[in-house]
């Protein structure tokens, strides 16, 4: 059928490049709108990346599409076995209101490439850019091919009662349930893109101004909307004032005096999750920042010092600006603690010292890892990005986005030269010569 064909798949990429060149100034505006973005980084963090994964995309699908030979045991010989990738068929997208271009078409670039049919679901919290996404698609696609569907909770349900082959979710660990729960009534596959309580680990030999500048960023770009964003610093006991004095410089370079004033600081998506923040303020001391402005959906950069694991800051995903920090002395001791608790979507840590770097790797699990930096492997589009366990299952970014819309499906082609004899009943041989028999032939 045409919409498997490498022709169809490279058209409807370049279509799509040219649809997101032509509404980039719409869609800043509704970014800007939704979530407070500047161009600088709504561009940055949503549309360069759109354009990236397409011309990835454009560039390597030829390659991607092509059946791949695997060896074939001698018991099959002279057959040939090979996979051959397929569409699932048609692909729903949920995609959430913090990055809601991005979040939106990274997944339907790789499930284009792929050759299905989507449907795109953006949030209706971010309802400006839903309404620009909806616009766009309906210019430059056929219905019957790509459609986004704007909406509410009850749009959701109805559309997760549906039949679809295959289902990508962007979002929370509570809703990732609802969506599985959905999913298993059809039986269909899942890639769950979810989030968590990322640690930052920051030993006592880490270049500190860096490290406090490299955490900062990646904790406030978005005002701390971000899936990735690290959740909580643990700092060696050591350094903890000093890298507290980094991090003040870092938020005043960044943000000025008044983050408020900023153009590139953001705004809270909606008063629902302003309140839930302000909530979590009155826990710790506050070290930095803890301005709020309500009509505004402002709150500061802010850190907040004597937090304990026990407390509620500590049991939900932030999801803002507040970053918690503590302190540990034995980072063994850290490692084994982490450990027990939710599997995290990234953990970062800085430290110069490589065994400490594999001690982290070996004794954390996440979905991913940058050392000395944040952010980083999100970035690297030749990476898998994903959770593992509450933080999600699946993975997308490059290749790996093909793979994850594509069903690699197993073929042997046999002929009808011969028959192998004791391969049929009744079965004459003895058992120990099977043995022997299995172990030459595979």
């Amino acid at each position: 059928m045409d919409s498997v064909s490498l022709t169809h798949r490279l058209r409807q990429l370049r279509r799509l490049k040219k649809a997101v060149e032509q509404f980039e100034g719409p869609l800043l505006t509704a970014l800007a709108d939704d979530v407070g973005k500047s161009a600088v980084e709504a561009y940055a963090s949503e549309i360069g990346i759109v354009h990236h994964e397409i011309d990835n995309a454009l560039r390597h699908l030829p390659k991607w599409v092509r059946r791949k030979r695997v060896r074939t045991p001698l018991v099959l010989f002279p057959g040939r076995s090979f996979i051959t990738y397929e569409p699932y068929g048609t692909v729903l997208i949920i995609a959430p209101w913090n990055y809601p271009v991005n979040l939106a078409l990274s997944p339907l670039v790789g499930a284009l490439a792929a050759g299905n049919r989507v449907v795109v679901k953006p949030s209706e919290m971010s309802l400006h850019t839903s309404a620009v996404l909806a616009e766009m698609i309906g210019e430059h696609f056929d219905p019957a091919e790509i459609r986004v569907v704007e909406g509410g909770v009850d749009k959701t349900k109805e559309l997760l009662a549906q039949r679809f082959d295959y289902i990508f979710f962007t979002g929370g660990t509570k809703i990732g349930k609802i969506i599985m729960t959905a999913a298993a009534q059809h039986l269909t596959p899942v890639t769950l893109e979810l989030g968590g309580k990322n640690p930052c680990i920051v030993e006592q030999d880490a270049p500190l101004a860096k490290t406090a500048r490299r955490i900062a960023w990646g904790k406030f770009f978005n005002a701390g909307q971000t899936c990735l964003a690290p959740d909580y610093v643990v700092v060696h006991r050591n350094v903890k004032e000093p890298f507290l004095d980094e991090m003040r410089k870092a938020i005043t370079q960044f943000y000025g005096c008044d983050p408020r004033e900023s153009p590139d600081y953001g705004r809270i998506i909606n008063d629902g999750h302003f309140q839930r923040l302000r909530v979590l303020l009155d826990e710790g001391d506050i070290v930095i920042g803890g301005g709020t402005d309500r009509d505004a959906l402002y709150i500061d950069p802010t850190v907040i010092d004597g937090i304990e694991m026990h407390h509620r800051i500590m049991e939900e995903e932030i999801f803002g600006p507040l970053l918690p920090v503590m302190t540990y002395d034995d980072l063994s001791v850290l490692i084994d603690d982490i450990g027990k608790r939710p599997k995290p979507l990234a953990c970062y840590f800085f430290s110069t010292d490589r065994n400490k770097q594999q001690a982290v790797l070996a004794g954390i699990s996440a979905g991913g890892v940058s050392i000395n930096d944040t952010f980083a492997h999100f970035i690297n589009s030749r990476l898998p990005f994903g959770g593992v366990g509450d933080s999600g299952m699946g993975a997308y970014h490059g290749r790996y986005s093909f793979e994850t819309f594509s069903h690699a499906k197993s073929v042997y082609r046999g002929t009808f030269l011969f028959d192998t004899p004791m391969k049929f009943p009744p079965y004459t041989v003895s058992l120990s010569l099977i043995k022997r028999a299995f172990r030459f032939l595979y």
